[in-house]
């Protein structure tokens, strides 16, 4: 069985009035004394691109069960130490109220902060990526170029960021919009192969724009550091269950596309430009409204975009046990709806944006409730 790990991050913010605090690195002092990663028996935490931002790795995990308990004590380990220091941490994909700021921290944070402006200074977002076990970087392309396509139903199953600046964006994961500022991010071409990968790698590195290769930012990419494919597309999930789901759908996605690529089976021929509009349409009502089929290519009812999905990964879920989960999951998204509900709901009893940050803040520790897996067919 493959094993899966995901990174959280998560906003620090004022439990009164909702205001992001620059405070990571006081977070870290607090919780990880000797330093970044310096737990090897759980998750850890980590600096980000903003100080008003935390990341936490979990360890890399064979079952959903040891990932829901590595999720859960990674979100109270950076809220412990963050009371500590008078903030909270909530699961955020952007902040509510947010004025942009200058970017701190290492260099190469600043040099992105100097080179690429404004996009740099209100780099406030919270994303939730999920890192599945590969056996070989040919097998990575092979699942990157076969589940392109899919991806932004990931991106609708997790939306959590309807407000910016003060002001509720009429998007479900406005986050998308943000992040799809940065020169390489979004969905690619099929690459055919990891030198075909490498060698687009090269070409953008060789522009000069990218300042190097953690600057590319694609919806899913294979992972510099560990033998994994990296699914990047999500916002952080405000409910730590739906983070579990999205993982579970993601590692069920990438063995059903390398099972697809062993079997010979070509990528879709799903133009790059239509995968753009599918993320649009995902970014902007979430599960809302209608989807982007991705095998049809045409609009049809969230709920039967997530019900071909879990089609589509059905045997890799079973054989991996998380069947059950996964129909549950989607199920619970469907009927309450993602984070950004919770916060337009939370916004709309007194019309106050710290409101929203205080419901998020105990959603984010404690939970959504439970639904029917009868509600999505399969």
């Amino acid at each position: 069985m493959r094993t899966f790990g995901v990174e959280e991050e998560l906003l620090i913010a004022d439990p009164v009035d909702g205001m992001p605090l620059a405070l990571a690195a006081d977070i870290l002092d607090v919780a990880s004394p000797e330093g970044e990663d310096s737990n090897p028996d759980g998750p850890s935490l980590k600096s980000e691109f903003k100080q008003e931002q935390i990341e936490v790795n979990s360890l890399p995990c064979r079952t959903a069960k040891e990932l829901k308990a590595e999720i859960r004590a990674g979100r109270a380990l950076a809220d412990s130490a963050a009371r500590i220091v008078g903030a909270r941490v909530a699961a955020l994909a952007t902040p509510p109220v947010f004025h942009a700021t200058p970017t701190a921290g290492n260099q190469r944070y600043a040099a992105m902060g100097t080179e690429f402006g404004l996009i740099s200074r209100e780099q406030l977002t919270c994303g939730f990526h999920v890192h599945v076990s590969i056996e070989s970087q040919d097998e990575g392309v092979a699942v990157l170029d076969r589940m392109r396509h899919w991806l932004p139903v990931l991106l609708a199953l997790s939306a959590n960021s309807p407000f910016w600046m003060g002001a509720d964006t009429g998007f479900a994961s406005y986050r998308t919009q943000i992040w799809n500022r940065w020169p390489t991010a979004g969905p690619m071409d099929v690459f055919g192969s990891a030198d075909g990968y490498r060698a687009v790698l090269s070409e953008l590195l060789g522009t000069g724009v990218p300042l190097d290769e953690g600057m590319i930012y694609f919806d899913a990419r294979l992972s510099r550091g560990h033998p994994t494919v990296e699914l990047r597309i999500a916002d952080v999930c405000l409910y730590a269950e739906d983070a579990l789901t999205i993982a579970v759908l993601a590692r069920a996605l990438v063995e059903t596309s390398a099972s697809e690529w062993r079997k010979g089976e070509p990528p879709s021929s799903t133009l790059t430009p239509v995968i753009r509009m599918a993320n649009w349409k995902a970014s902007r009502f979430g599960v809302n409204n209608q989807l982007l089929h991705p095998l049809e290519q045409a609009p049809y009812a969230a709920a039967d975009v997530a019900g071909a999905l879990l089609r589509h990964i059905r045997r890799a879920l079973t054989e991996s046990g998380d069947l059950a989960l996964a129909r549950t999951g989607v199920a619970n998204i469907l009927r309450r709806g993602t984070g950004e509900r919770l916060q337009r709901q939370a916004y709309g009893r007194r019309l106050r944006l710290s409101d929203v940050v205080t419901a998020a803040i105990t959603s984010t520790h404690q939970g959504g409730e439970r639904s029917d897996a009868s509600l999505i067919s399969i």
